[in-house]
């Protein structure tokens, strides 16, 4: 496909336009993860800068993440002025490699003050630059990492691109003493899966709370909703098809290998999935996903909500996070082979991220931790807040055989016959798909079900692969000093299928019977990101990330100070718009509805003496109850602020936020709910689920 990375400088077009030499240095830093040589970065600034300008590009941008949990970007034109009136079109390799936002109205959380200003954006070679075009403005998009002007982390890159050294130096200890001499890094991969809604603009923007949340705070659910599982795969309507179709196109000139599309479960849901790369490019490539989603979708007169629960009643969004473990060769770590119960170098890499995710349950939580993923978890749609780990029937057989002294056989799945002479044989996969897990293996990787649709993927990926890289560090401190390396393996698989066991769990994760089984186990549920966000500054949170040298004590605590204000902010925000639409739209309008009944009943009264008007009455009665519910629950709600507000201890805050002030709105939205069943459809002043769900 002739349009696939069009507008991206990527490894084609580098090798045409760069001297061999700078090319060769260039991919060696690259693939070899070594630091970038000051002396090519003039010359590949000025390739990068006549391609872009061939392109139409007039300025360019260092493209990042900060912790605001969106990308950011500041502008700069390619003209330079020269003395003469005349302007030239340059790029150096000093503007390429570094630049100079300013940091000082980025989330800190404390780690700088409002007046210490500076920041540094630093270019990440590994991911490469692309072109984005908006309204006929063509801009360069350099990836980089952003620093404060004393070196801390300020963003989600950072610690990610961490975390991939980190795991490669403890995954390369482990593969040299299986005698692996040709791999020279190991990377880990990643393909995610993004979930969205869909709604007419029309919809959108006559909802309040949808154009201040993202989400639904007022709805009653409509006669239909997903129960007929009809939307699910079903055939894609011509209007969302024109979209999907534009999105892949821009999609593919910017080089993510979008795989996948169809409708998910609930109505007005959809889904698109690329193919695995690396986890820095896989971070970038979903960002982008995520921007051109909402682009794409206004061109046609639609909006894209990627909030995880927008509609109360129906299935939220997840992004479905499918990690592996690759090395630079090509080998995949967590391919089991044709005998995975002989594969010892296999089944030490599953053991260790069977053994990561148990040590590291509340971690691996909290990296999902967020006000709308509070909505999604164990509500029958996503996996519960209870982490656990699916490997199937075949690896849990030989995990199970592992703790029992050392793993002989395994179960062959063979072929599946369907009944149907015309169809061949059906090879079968060694395991079914357990979509209730929120970690689960699926053949030569685990997918991370628990990651909310509208982060960034950084985080959850930094967290697995640090906490796998401590799992790894231990083994090969064990297996490099081991007198016998064979008998000492077999006693270090033995030991983690026995005592990590608990985490192992392969039936249905939405049942209470499983609530109740974890509990016995010692596994945490835990079902808010308030309770989720105090173990980023427990000392062993602390201890891990500075081992690894991924992040530091005091870069950890301000992750968890911007979280729990992040968390605040939103709830607060959310409470005020419920407030605002039910004192100023939603009571108007059931005022103006028990009116209209009032006067009915009294025209009625007045023109037929023995009319009976009681049905009349009874609805009215309804109204007014309704009305003085509502007026009841708005002023509890603004109490349960007052309160929150008033509180200055960040954590003390959040919980009053999680515990009084989200309460108070599902009351305030229960009593709002019940006047829209009973309200006039001509009066009702917001759009209703039927016409947003189901008007595509």
């Amino acid at each position: 496909m002739k349009i696939f990375g069009e507008n991206v400088f990527n490894d084609a077009v580098m090798r045409e336009r760069l001297p061999k030499p700078v090319y060769q240095a260039l991919r060696t830093t690259i693939a070899e993860g070594l630091a970038l040589d000051d002396s090519i970065a003039d010359v590949v600034a000025n390739a990068m800068k006549e391609w872009a300008v061939e392109r139409g590009a007039t300025h360019f941008t260092h493209w990042f993440q900060p912790m605001t949990g969106v990308t950011a970007e500041k502008h700069d034109s390619f003209i330079t002025f020269s003395g003469d009136g005349k302007v030239m079109m340059e790029f150096s390799g000093k503007e390429l490699i570094m630049g100079e936002p300013d940091a000082s109205s980025f989330p800190s959380g404390g780690l700088r003050a409002t007046f210490e200003a500076r920041g540094y954006t630093a270019w990440d070679c590994t991911s490469p630059a692309f072109l984005r075009k908006d309204a006929g403005m063509v801009t360069l998009c350099i990836p980089t990492v952003f620093c404060s002007y004393t070196g801390e982390v300020l963003d989600k890159k950072t610690p990610l691109l961490k975390s991939m050294e980190a795991l490669s130096r403890q995954a390369m200890r482990v593969l040299r003493l299986f005698g692996n001499d040709t791999a020279k890094r190991v990377i880990s991969t990643v393909g995610p899966e993004q979930e969205y809604f869909l709604i007419d603009q029309k919809y959108y923007h006559k909802r309040e709370d949808l154009l201040l949340t993202g989400r639904t705070l007022f709805g009653a659910m409509p006669p239909k909703g997903q129960e007929m599982e009809d939307h699910y795969f079903g055939t894609i309507k011509e209007r969302v098809a024109a979209f999907m179709k534009e999105l892949n196109t821009e999609l593919w000139k910017l080089g993510v290998k979008a795989k996948t599309q169809h409708n998910e479960v609930a109505p007005g849901q959809f889904e698109i999935a690329a193919i695995y790369d690396s986890a820095n490019i896989a971070t970038d490539h979903n960002q982008l996903v995520m921007d051109y989603l909402k682009k794409v979708a206004s061109r046609h007169g639609l909006v894209c909500l990627l909030h995880e629960k927008p509609f109360a009643g129906v299935n939220g969004s997840g992004k479905h996070n499918n990690w592996s473990l690759a090395t630079d060769d090509g080998q995949n770590l967590l391919e089991p082979g044709s005998t995975p119960h002989a594969n010892a170098q296999f089944l030490l890499f599953l053991c260790a991220v069977v053994k990561a995710v148990d040590d590291y349950a509340g971690l691996l939580r909290a990296s999902c931790a967020n006000a709308g993923n509070d909505h999604r978890l164990g509500a029958n749609e996503a996996p519960p807040a209870i982490i656990s780990v699916f490997l199937g029937e075949q690896l849990n057989d030989i995990f199970e055989q592992l703790g029992n002294g050392g793993a002989k056989t395994c179960k062959d799945a063979g072929n599946m016959s369907v009944g149907v002479t015309t169809l061949p044989p059906l090879p079968k996969d060694t395991t079914d798909r357990n979509r209730t897990s929120p970690f689960a293996f699926t053949g030569n990787k685990f997918e991370f079900r628990m990651v909310p649709s509208s982060i960034s993927i950084a985080g959850p990926n930094f967290v697995l692969n640090t906490i796998v890289s401590e799992a790894l560090r231990q083994l090969a401190d064990r297996l490099e000093t081991a007198q016998d390396f064979r008998a000492e393996l077999q006693g270090v698989l033995k030991e983690i299928a026995n005592k990590h066991k608990r985490i192992v769990f392969n039936g249905n994760n939405y049942t209470q019977e499983w609530v109740r089984e974890a509990k016995k186990r010692g596994l945490p549920n835990i079902v808010s990101t308030v309770e989720a966000l105090p173990v980023l500054i427990k000392k062993e949170t602390i201890d891990l990330f500075e081992r690894h040298k991924v992040l530091n004590k005091a870069e950890l605590e301000a992750r968890y100070e911007i979280s729990l204000e992040r968390y605040c902010k939103e709830i607060n925000i959310e409470a005020l718009t419920m407030l605002d639409m039910a004192k100023r739209r939603i009571m108007p309008a059931v005022i103006k509805y028990a009116s209209q009944l009032g006067e009915a009943v009294n025209k009625i009264c007045a023109t037929t003496v023995s009319a009976d008007v009681s049905a009349i009455e009874g609805t009215l009665e309804k109204v007014l109850l309704g009305i003085t519910e509502l007026k009841e629950k708005t002023e509890r709600l603004e109490k349960a602020l007052d309160i929150a507000r008033e509180t200055e201890e960040i954590l003390s805050k959040a919980e009053i936020y999680h515990d009084k002030v989200f309460q108070g709105m599902l009351h305030l939205r229960n009593a709002g709910d019940k006047l829209e069943e009973v309200t006039d459809a001509e009066l009702w002043p917001l759009p209703v689920y039927t016409e947003m769900l189901f008007d595509l």
